[in-house]
């Protein structure tokens, strides 16, 4: 049986959570989300805990049990408390900028690259280098953040571009003059 999926989800008490057919849906105070489940797993709430069993041993089937486990205990945390990825600019004019809907990178480039933000996702300029994206969808934090570091990921000589905070880059040595 899967590591993963054997565990059971406890359910916080402002969630919310019902099954019908091939849909989960997780309603907490932040939001609600859904997400399609095969038939080839079922689903059990009881008491404040949530239960996932498949209808047979294949390989495919074994592993799809433990990702559906990882993903509805992602909803059931993103409901109850937000998913937040903090971005920073590192580099001399490498900055952010927020206009309404439009997330402004300008890092180097001759034009600065423009992003629009998803209704569902928030994102505070804390100041001009450092950006914190959040929201209750965790893949969808982790793909916009991913997204945006990709314009200019940090580089090994000097650690110039897009980071994570609390990333580490391993810096190399540069070259050696005589």
């Amino acid at each position: 049986m899967s590591r993963i999926g054997k565990k059971a989800i406890e359910i916080p008490k402002n969630v919310l959570v019902t099954f019908d057919q091939e849909k989960i849906s997780v309603k907490g105070q932040h939001g609600t989300l859904e997400r399609m489940v095969s038939n080839v797993l079922s689903l059990v709430i009881e008491q404040n805990k949530i239960v996932l069993t498949r209808q047979n041993d294949q390989k495919e089937v074994k592993a799809y049990h433990g990702l559906i486990r990882a993903l509805v205990q992602n909803m059931v945390t993103g409901v109850t408390q937000k998913y937040a990825k903090t971005l920073i600019a590192e580099g001399v004019g490498y900055k952010f900028q927020m206009d309404k809907t439009k997330l402004i990178v300008n890092v180097g480039f001759t034009h600065p690259v423009e992003f629009v933000i998803p209704s569902d996702i928030n994102i505070k300029l804390e100041s001009a280098t450092k950006i914190v994206i959040s929201g209750i969808d965790k893949e969808k934090v982790g793909f916009l953040a991913s997204k945006i570091r990709a314009i200019r990921p940090p580089e090994p000589y000097k650690g110039k571009g897009l980071m994570y905070e609390g990333e580490i880059i391993r810096r190399k040595a540069g070259k050696t003059g005589k």
